[in-house]
């Protein structure tokens, strides 16, 4: 490709509004742009990006035995009422209604259009097991869209769905999808872990999800250096030791506490460890009133307690004052386990059942209590385990402490079970001519996610450092002085004869200033670069690799065993 040719509206200054490295360059380097919040074009060089990343996906998901097709992104109420998502999903769905006042969705995910396809199709054992995909458009409404394409509104997705006879069926499928997706993600490049995941809206008992190392990546990390445990800080076990003592339970004090509403006021006015503190939540819970008990020294896991609740995350908000007075009668900050409201909804992490002498909020405004113990001063529902994970936490396999890291989930793998098939009445004949529910999983991948996590990992200074694999171009051949007759017929010769040996090449044929040129080829990435300047009527050029910025002269016969190095410390090979 000609870049005088080329539609690559680079950008010299960064938008206001990008805040990641990935976001900043994929705009600088005109490879997307955006529409409105949340909804992104890509350009011709971003999206040269996408389609070879998703072949990478299309080639391993085929070679596991997975079968591509093409479904509608346009879905109708009634299919996600059967499974009961259509509430449950919450604001995040796009809805939409035809002329006849007929309701529909844009398709956030495609689980219940799956499993209805194949319902009436697939009726013996005999045709199982099965896996289809689609590469596609998913449309999410986040409430705050933000890092560019990594959490938008309007995505690209791979989505797999496999069926099984049974448990044991689903979790060789499993197994399949998991080895075909570590594939992908070494092919791409990318540096990442697979961790235990939270099956949130999507159901199921198990998940995992593959996250690419970031330190702008929105999810957290918790793992193991000595064992493989590794899990999303939503799902991640949390080990709190409480401390042994031999104190008695000592009678109830209520203290005057003035303006004394956070932990760290307590632990002030105490001048005690915040590990004797009983920290009370007020929530609204699909609209009734919770209190949430923990210790002191913690924060809540919002996730584990919505699992327990069993209910979607967007129906969970903090209460207001109002709220929170009506139960407790006292200000926010002075909330506690003992004398709320009768019928008040109280919810207990276990530890607290073993913490002697806590102080907890008064529930009378600048009062706390001293010497709260459970059991004897109150009881609630037990919740084995609502807290967030921090760094040092003990491992729940080894005992060894945890460390912490960010990511960016690329991709995720979920085992369904029957909840799908169940609700949509999708069943087989066995071998003994018995109806039985298909087994399920769930896989997806972040197509348009991935181009930004490889942009995360691999950029500098100047610019995006692409690897081979998913380069929108593999070689650039810059001429110095497109003016100048010799440079212009070397580049033009070296040009053609690249085209001929299979590579994708762009020449900087454009009237520009040195300046320009080098700076739009550092920013856009391309792995290998040829410079022709004064040296070409000696047929010498120069040739570096955006990712080491090594420089040195060669003959121009010695080109193609240069490229076929790089190509080869890639791991590919030129077609």
């Amino acid at each position: 490709m000609r870049m005088s040719k080329l539609y690559m509206p680079t950008l010299r200054e960064t938008p206001s509004e990008a805040e990641i490295p990935s976001h900043k360059l994929l705009l600088r380097a005109g490879m997307m742009r955006k529409l409105v919040s949340g909804v992104y074009s890509y350009l011709p060089l971003g999206y040269r990006v996408i389609k070879k990343i998703e072949n990478v996906v299309r080639e391993e998901m085929d070679r596991a035995g997975s079968q591509e097709l093409l479904m509608s992104a346009i879905q109708p109420r009634e299919l996600w009422e059967s499974s009961g998502r259509w509430e449950n999903f919450g604001p995040e769905m796009f809805r939409l209604k035809d002329r006849n006042d007929r309701e529909f969705c844009l398709g956030p995910t495609h689980e219940e259009y799956f499993t209805d396809l194949i319902k009436d199709e697939i009726k013996s054992y005999k045709q199982l097991p099965l896996n289809l995909y689609q590469i596609q458009t998913k449309y999410r409404d986040e409430k705050r869209p933000r890092f560019g394409v990594i959490r938008a509104r309007e995505f690209i997705m791979k989505d797999a769905y496999s069926f099984d006879r049974d448990e044991e069926g689903m979790e060789r499928s499993y197994k399949e999808m998991w080895e075909a997706y570590e594939k992908i993600f070494t092919r791409l490049k990318l540096k990442y872990k697979v961790v235990e995941g939270d099956s949130g809206a999507m159901g199921g008992n198990k998940s995992h999800e593959f996250m690419a190392m970031a330190e702008t990546g929105e999810g957290v990390i918790a793992y193991c250096d000595k064992c493989d445990y590794a899990a999303t800080d939503e799902k991640a076990k949390v080990v709190y030791e409480v401390k042994k003592t031999d104190e008695e339970e000592a009678d109830m004090e209520k203290i005057y506490t003035p303006d004394v509403t956070t932990i760290d006021d307590l632990v002030e006015f105490f001048q005690a460890d915040k590990e004797i503190f009983g920290k009370a939540l007020v929530y609204l819970a699909s609209g009734e009133p919770v209190v949430v008990v923990i210790p002191g020294d913690r924060e809540l896991n919002e996730t584990k307690l919505c699992n327990y609740l069993r209910i979607p995350e967007h129906e969970l908000e903090m209460a207001d004052e109002e709220i929170i007075m009506g139960i407790s009668g006292a200000k926010k900050g002075f909330t506690g386990p003992v004398g709320l409201k009768e019928g008040t909804r109280l919810i207990v992490d276990s530890r607290i059942t073993k913490m002697k002498n806590l102080i907890v909020g008064g529930n009378e405004t600048d009062y706390h209590i001293k010497n709260v113990n459970y059991g004897r001063d109150f009881e609630g529902e037990i919740a084995d385990d609502l807290l967030l994970v921090e760094e040092g936490d003990s491992c729940p396999n080894c005992g060894e402490a945890l460390k912490l890291a960010r990511g960016i989930e690329v991709g995720n793998i979920f085992q369904l079970g029957t909840k799908y098939s169940s609700s949509l009445n999708a069943t087989y004949l066995d071998e003994d001519g018995k109806e039985k529910l298909f087994v399920m999983g769930s896989y997806g991948v972040g197509v348009s996610r991935t181009m930004a996590a490889i942009v995360e990992q691999y950029h500098d200074e100047y610019g995006i450092i692409w690897p081979l694999v998913v380069a929108p171009y593999h070689v650039i051949i810059t001429i110095i002085n497109a003016k100048n007759e010799e440079q212009r017929d070397l580049g033009e010769k070296i040009y053609e004869e690249l085209l001929a040996e299979g590579l994708e090449v762009l020449l900087d044929d454009r009237n520009e200033r040195a300046g320009v040129k080098f700076n739009d080829r550092d920013l856009i990435g391309i792995p290998i670069r040829i410079t022709v300047g004064k040296k070409a009527s000696e047929n010498i050029v120069e040739y570096s690799l955006r990712k080491d910025g090594e420089r040195i002269e060669i003959p121009v016969d010695q080109i193609m065993d240069r490229i076929k190095e790089a190509f080869k410390e890639e791991g590919l090979e030129l077609k």
